[in-house]
């Protein structure tokens, strides 16, 4: 049976798919392999975990949770999925500051790819990583922790450095979460007050198609305190009454439950029910992040391709994320607006398209979505990132025989030297 990614979108071609029952049996696999990547949850794009040698899948090690109440930190196993971190965390009284809109993806996959939730305040999840341990191209296991001189380029590290094993992760205690959607928000007041609308709760997406005078749905997560009520007016829009899916005419019994209705953290953050896998698969996805001074003239230059977006998209999202310093983070150094497009599963149209939008972008500095499809037809990734050098160095004092390198490193990341 032929291995695919989530989306069904690309087949690894990896010749062999290895399953570890330990650290020390994927050791020695590390350490007699000339090539090897990891798999998590398969739920990337692209083909950034493949390679020409063997995979390394994560599902088959022991999973754990060590809670350090006075540190404030949990360390988990690198291949568990976040959902259930969260269900644990929270059955012990202790929380994650934010989560991505799926809770079905592992840790360690997020953490390599610059995965994100959505706030103005809240970084992207690898900025939450207070420790590491990797498995080394021979098979050694070294730790890194914040603080450390190699740490910020640790992190965010597209599996270049080796397969992480173990994250610790900053924790705080738990809380509960209320979302409500609104319909119906127009543009021109979107763009007009844009800090505001996403200020105005813990975690703002926008959803639209691009076509028409208004942003078709808000979601708007808030912590609830004594004093929390809800929106009623919102730029314009009107509540929704009823449970809503981001795509129009969708069941939304995959959905967190909205209605401002509070609820455990891990069961509001999310988009989408632990406990059901969100679609069937059938879709493509892409995401530019642009600087948040800037956004408002990106966001309108994507509203320019709006006919040649619309007839390949399902929906796209637009939310905030506040910055950090991992060096191939797409949030290092500022803040940033993530566009993100969830494409109809037409590869060869929309691979046609990403281009054109990255051109769009390009004046913008708009930096791609690790984990999802684009172009980089230009090759041009090293001028977003400051850092970029210093990265590459740290891979090649790493990785010096390539153990971990892969097609899209060579292609996207070339090796320093």
């Amino acid at each position: 049976m032929t291995l695919t990614n989530w989306a069904g979108n690309y087949a690894y071609r990896a010749p062999v798919v290895q399953h570890p029952r330990s650290v020390d049996e994927l050791s020695q696999m590390v350490a007699s392999a000339r090539h090897v990547r990891a798999l998590g949850t398969r739920h990337c794009f692209n083909d950034l975990a493949d390679g020409p040698g063997a995979l390394i899948a994560l599902d088959g090690l022991p999973t754990s949770v060590q809670i350090d109440p006075d540190a404030r930190t949990a360390t988990v196993s690198a291949g568990a999925r976040y959902g259930a971190l969260a269900q644990e965390l929270h059955a012990a009284g202790w929380a994650l500051g934010n989560l991505a809109s799926l809770p079905h993806i592992s840790v360690a996959g997020a953490v390599a790819t610059a995965t994100h939730g959505s706030g103005d305040r809240s970084q992207n999840l690898a900025a939450a990583v207070a420790g590491l341990v990797l498995v080394s191209a021979d098979g050694s296991l070294r730790s890194v922790a914040r603080g450390d001189d190699d740490f910020a380029g640790s992190v965010v590290a597209l599996g270049a450095l080796g397969i992480a094993v173990e994250v610790t992760l900053d924790i705080e205690p738990t809380y509960e979460v209320a979302q409500e959607v609104h319909e119906d928000l127009p543009w021109e007041t979107a763009m007009a007050n844009l800090d505001d609308v996403t200020s105005s709760a813990g975690s703002v997406s926008l959803f639209t198609d691009w076509r028409g005078p208004s942003i078709q749905q808000v979601w708007r997560k808030t912590r609830v305190s004594p004093s929390f009520e809800p929106r009623e007016s919102f730029y314009g829009s009107t509540p929704a009454t009823t449970q809503k899916h981001p795509l129009p005419g969708i069941d939304p019994v995959h959905t967190t439950a909205q209605l401002a209705s509070p609820g455990p953290w891990h069961e509001r953050l999310p988009h989408f029910r632990l406990d059901f896998t969100p679609s069937n698969g059938a879709e493509l996805q892409t995401e530019y992040l642009v600087p948040r001074a800037v956004a408002v003239d990106a966001l309108e230059a994507v509203r320019g391709l709006s006919d040649r977006i619309a007839p390949l998209l399902q929906v796209s999202e637009i939310r905030t994320i506040a910055a950090d310093d991992l060096w191939l983070s797409t949030a290092y150094g500022g803040d940033r607006v993530g566009i993100h497009f969830t494409w109809q599963p037409k590869d060869h149209l929309v691979a046609a398209l990403l281009p054109a939008i990255e051109s769009a972008l390009a004046p913008f500095d708009a930096r791609p979505h690790w984990g999802k499809l684009f172009a980089d037809d230009d090759r041009s990734l090293g001028r977003l990132y400051p850092r970029w050098d210093d990265f590459r160095a740290l891979v090649a004092r790493t990785d010096p025989d390539g153990v971990f390198r892969n097609a899209f490193l060579d292609r996207h990341v070339p090796a320093s030297g």
